[in-house]
C-alpha cells in the first residue's frame, strides 16, 4: 500500500487544527443560572466562537483538498504550512478577546488582522505548492483564485470598518465566511478527473 507523501504534513496539521478547536471550546464558560436570561451575557462569546469554528473548518477543509492535490512537499512548503498554522493558532486568542469584550472596536479589528494574516499565509502555501509542482493540476484548479483575492481585500476593509462600528467590521468577516462556505470544488473536481 502506497502512502501519500504529504501524509505526515496533513496529520500534523490536522492535529494542530484539532487543538485550536479544543482551545476555543474550552474558553466557553457555563452560564450561572438555569434560565434563558443567563445565556444573554454569553451571546457575544457564542457568536465569536461560531464564526471562528466556521473559519477553522473552512481552512481545514481547503487544506485537506490542497494537500491531496500534490504528491510531495519541500522544505519551503513545510515552513509555509507552519506559517499558516501559526496564524490559525491565534484565532482562539482573538476570538476570546472579541467575545469577552462584547465586540469592542480593537478586539474586532485584531480579529480581522488575524483572519487577514491567515489568508495571506494560506495564499503563500498555495503558491509554494504550485511552484514545486509546476504548471499542472493544482495551478489549473486554483486558477485566478477570485475567492482568495476577495478575502485579501475584504479583511482589511473589515478592519477599517471596525473602527467605524465594530459590528460593521464583524459583518465583513461573516460575508467572507459565507463566500467560502459555498463549497469550493475546484481542487476536488480535478482530483476526481
Amino acid at each position: 500500500m502506497e502512502i501519500h507523501a504529504t501524509f505526515g504534513l496533513e496529520a500534523f496539521s490536522d492535529g494542530v487544527i484539532a487543538i485550536i478547536i479544543t482551545i476555543m471550546v474550552l474558553e466557553l464558560k457555563v452560564p450561572h443560572g438555569d434560565s434563558l436570561g443567563a445565556l444573554l451575557p454569553l451571546v457575544p462569546v457564542l457568536l465569536s466562537y461560531v464564526l471562528s469554528f466556521i473559519y477553522v473548518g473552512i481552512y481545514w477543509n481547503n487544506h485537506h483538498h490542497l494537500l491531496h492535490a500534490v504528491s510531495h512537499v519541500t522544505g519551503a512548503v513545510l515552513w509555509a504550512n507552519l506559517h499558516l498554522l501559526f496564524w490559525l493558532s491565534l484565532i482562539p486568542f482573538v476570538t476570546g478577546w472579541m467575545g469577552e469584550n462584547h465586540f469592542a472596536t480593537l478586539p474586532v479589528a485584531a480579529y480581522g488582522v488575524v483572519l487577514f494574516m491567515c489568508a495571506v499565509a494560506y495564499a503563500i502555501l498555495v503558491r509554494c505548492l504550485m511552484r514545486q509542482q509546476g504548471e499542472h493540476m493544482l495551478a489549473e484548479a486554483i486558477g485566478r483564485d477570485r475567492k482568495g483575492l476577495l478575502s485579501l481585500l475584504c479583511y482589511p476593509i473589515g478592519v477599517g470598518a471596525a473602527f467605524v462600528h465594530p459590528w460593521l467590521g464583524f459583518a465583513f468577516y461573516i460575508c467572507v465566511a459565507l463566500v467560502w462556505l459555498v463549497l469550493d470544488r475546484r481542487i476536488e473536481g480535478r482530483l476526481k478527473s
